[in-house]
């Protein structure tokens, strides 16, 4: 069996991270975000997919690649939360754990609109609020998950 993933998933403008309305989002980077990520899984043996898109068709292509063969998603679908029923339809075929992540606390945004995520019927759990960390804790609460389930069949 060859090595195993879990994809990390980042949507619309999270390319700007650190840059755009650092008050709400942090001055933190999409690469510090890699990097959390990948000290999150340090010596795990597991791999990391980590990629962000500002387009609709591309989020759905690496769902359809990752929805039998990932260990576990991470997803923050930023501005696809709202609208994105086709990334909402391609999340709901996924076979795997999925985690959505929001940096700011969706709940206390002042827009109404963005305390509602269509996602969250069709994720395992979500992290909101928790700034970047929000991304690592979800790596490792998925590691968790595979570690449990692991121990489970080998009982």
């Amino acid at each position: 069996m060859g090595q195993r993933f879990i994809h990390v998933l980042n949507g619309p403008n999270l390319d700007h991270l650190g840059v755009r309305e650092p008050h709400i989002y942090g001055h933190q980077t999409l690469a510090d975000v890699e990097a959390a990520c990948r000290r999150a899984l340090d010596g795990s043996g597991i791999g990391l997919i980590f990629r962000q898109t500002n387009a609709e068709h591309e989020m759905i292509g690496w769902l359809h690649e990752a929805r039998t063969g990932a260990m576990g998603i991470v997803i923050n679908p930023a501005a696809f939360s709202y609208a994105g029923y086709p990334v909402l339809d391609a999340l709901k075929m996924c076979d795997c754990p999925v985690i959505e992540v929001h940096i700011s606390n969706i709940h206390r945004r002042d827009e109404a609109w963005r305390s509602h995520s269509i996602m969250s019927r069709s994720v395992t759990a979500m992290l909101s609020g928790m700034g970047i960390d929000g991304y690592a804790l979800a790596v490792r609460h998925l590691l968790q998950i595979a570690s449990q389930n692991s121990r489970r069949t080998a009982a």
